[in-house]
């Protein structure tokens, strides 16, 4: 069987605001810190948590959400797939490499006021690298002129409710 398989989902709290850059293109990318707990007790019975603490880089619009809503804090579901930067360091001229997320499918967890816990928050499912979705590659007065996603899923742009 020669078949490959790169899929990753993780559950934790967003590690600093994040920043919207975007390309020469126009394209937005969001670079993400996420942290994800495990809790687990030790062969003594002794109860721990450790934190792992997870790059993870966003694209397109969903760069431009995560942009928008997510908080430091903020608790978030990432869906994503694994890549392998590598490079030289300048100062040192070692070969350094770092495994991060690139995130194709994003869901904000916690209370809709950004506050954690509770239920609420909402779901984006974007792209990968910008490639992916060249369509997604506006200029950036264009972007900014768009109303934002609804607040509520069951409610459509003008607020009325959808009849499913």
């Amino acid at each position: 069987m020669a078949a490959n398989f790169n899929k990753v989902i993780l559950i934790g709290n967003c590690t600093r605001d994040p920043e919207i850059r975007y390309t020469p293109k126009g394209t937005a990318v969001v670079e993400l810190g996420v942290a994800v707990n495990r809790n687990y007790t030790a062969d003594n019975g002794e109860r721990r948590e450790e934190t792992t603490f997870v790059s993870v880089t966003l694209w397109s619009r969903l760069a431009e959400v995560a942009g928008e809503y997510l908080k430091k804090g903020r608790p978030v579901l990432i869906e994503g797939r694994l890549q392998l930067d590598t490079w030289d360091d300048k100062q040192t001229g070692q070969k350094r490499s770092q495994l991060r997320v690139v995130g194709e499918n994003m869901q904000m967890l916690g209370s809709r006021d950004g506050a954690p816990g509770g239920p609420g928050g909402g779901g984006y499912q974007g792209g990968g690298e910008p490639d992916a979705h060249p369509a997604q590659s506006r200029p950036q007065a264009q972007r900014r002129s768009q109303p934002p996603p609804p607040a509520d899923p069951d409610l459509d742009a003008e607020g009325e409710d959808i009849p499913f």
